[in-house]
């Protein structure tokens, strides 16, 4: 039966979501079990797609990324797939509609990152937040209001913004790795190996305005969504501060962590909040 092949396919996506980010994770966790699997099952898919470009340095990446988009495709269109990380994203899509012109666009933003190393303008670092951020919010928040399209057009400007402030403080965190592993520079108009802290403030200051917008939106989210979605931008602002206390130069040399002890603390602190309705 198919499935037993679909419960695989699910485990398969959460397992991934487990072993690769302890931290989203535990945030997924919060979500009602009504809706937790299918935040796994896209998680599963962006992750995968993430790799391909980001890891599998001894093969040949876009003979990969090329197999896996073209297996894509042929999930969403006939609704099973070999492979169970695509099979389980594939029901999460059509379960919830979800728009194939944001799937789409996570998928170039991916395909930039094999080629791409440096985004000289603004607008070629929106377009790739876009695509690699916002449009995984946009998934989410289809999820999260489970198909209501009225609610999904309230929040999805919300959401976007959600995605970004996540993906930027990815960036700023992940800062050496992206340059000195990846040779890849995110950051427009920023001189990676001369940071300072004039520059260093000017990304924070955008990521607090993507911070501000987006806990408007989680404050007006579903009961399901809503103390999950807050664990995770807890955790985020969380790595803000650290970053923010980091020398600009020390930014450049290490990888600022939450420890799992400060993660379980944000959790106890973040369900008081939830719970006394101070979000």
């Amino acid at each position: 039966m198919k499935t037993i092949f679909d419960n695989v396919s699910y485990d398969c996506s959460k397992t991934v979501t487990r072993t690769y980010s302890t931290s989203f994770s535990l945030a997924t966790k919060m979500l009602s079990k009504s809706i937790r699997q299918d935040i796994y099952n896209i998680y599963g898919f962006v992750r995968f797609a993430d790799e391909i470009v980001d890891s599998f340095h001894d093969f040949d990446k876009e003979e990969l990324f090329e197999k896996f988009e073209a297996d894509l495709e042929l999930a969403l269109e006939h609704k099973i797939s070999l492979n169970p990380i695509l099979n389980a994203f594939q029901h999460t899509f059509h379960n919830y509609n979800i728009d194939k012109s944001i799937v789409d666009a996570f998928m170039n933003s991916m395909r930039m990152d094999l080629h791409k190393s440096t985004y000289l303008t603004e607008e070629e670092y929106k377009a790739y937040i876009y695509g690699s951020a916002d449009v995984v919010g946009l998934m989410c928040l289809k999820v999260f209001v489970k198909g209501d399209e009225e609610k999904y057009d309230e929040l999805k400007d919300t959401a976007m913004s959600l995605g970004s402030a996540f993906q930027k403080v990815n960036f700023l965190r992940d800062l050496k790795a992206d340059h000195d592993e990846l040779n890849r520079t995110y950051f427009p108009n920023t001189d990676l190996m001369n940071l300072d802290e004039e520059s260093k403030q000017f990304i924070i200051d955008d990521i607090e305005n993507d911070f501000a917008k987006g806990l408007e939106g989680i404050k007006k989210l579903p009961i399901e969504a809503k103390f999950g979605v807050f664990m995770a931008y807890r955790y985020y602002r969380q790595l803000l501060k650290k970053l923010k206390r980091t020398p600009a130069l020390d930014i450049k040399s290490s990888r600022i962590r939450v420890p799992n002890y400060k993660k379980l603390e944000l959790l106890t602190r973040s369900y008081v909040k939830f719970q006394l309705n101070l979000l």
